[in-house]
């Protein structure tokens, strides 16, 4: 009799990667986000080619609404190299957001307030699609960021405390 040997034990699994493919880091830091939307977004071939490569830089970008359509605006997507070679690339493009209409509605009315705005938060992958992340947010006033950032070092320091007396 041989040895019978284990197939599913020399199998390696997967690494599970992460589905997010950017962060804007610094809306949380300026902004009160009141409510989240997940939005499809239009892209061309080169785009989808550089976001799988994460050369994409979210600061500064936010959604503008413009007769029933939303528009993503200020989104820096890097072209690859090789991707490149035979589009005219424009990194800096107006991308179109896909919602449905009620989603469209209850943003516009958001953004109509004083104060408010929509901007994005994450670009994600959703199986196969690519999506985005988008907050209808309120405008932090600078003492308001202050507060913030004392509450975090006094969490810090709650957590060091706590490690060294247990």
């Amino acid at each position: 009799m041989g040895a019978t040997y284990n197939y599913a034990m020399t199998k390696k699994k997967p690494k599970q990667q992460s589905n997010t493919i950017a962060l804007n880091k610094k809306v949380k830091h300026d902004y009160f986000i009141e409510e989240k939307f997940e939005a499809g977004l239009v892209l061309l071939g080169w785009e989808v080619k550089s976001l799988r490569e994460s050369k994409v830089n979210l600061t500064d970008t936010y959604v503008f609404i413009r007769d029933g359509e939303a528009w993503l605006i200020g989104t820096n997507i890097t072209p690859l190299q090789s991707a490149s070679t035979h589009f005219v690339t424009d990194a800096k493009r107006t991308r179109k957001l896909l919602l449905n209409h009620r989603e469209l509605q209850k943003l516009e009315e958001g953004v109509n307030q004083k104060g408010h705005t929509a901007v994005c938060t994450a670009l994600y992958w959703k199986n196969h699609l690519i999506k985005c992340e988008i907050a209808l947010a309120k405008g932090k006033a600078s003492y308001d960021k202050r507060m913030d950032s004392k509450e975090r070092d006094w969490n810090r320091q709650k957590q060091r405390l706590m490690r060294h007396s247990g």
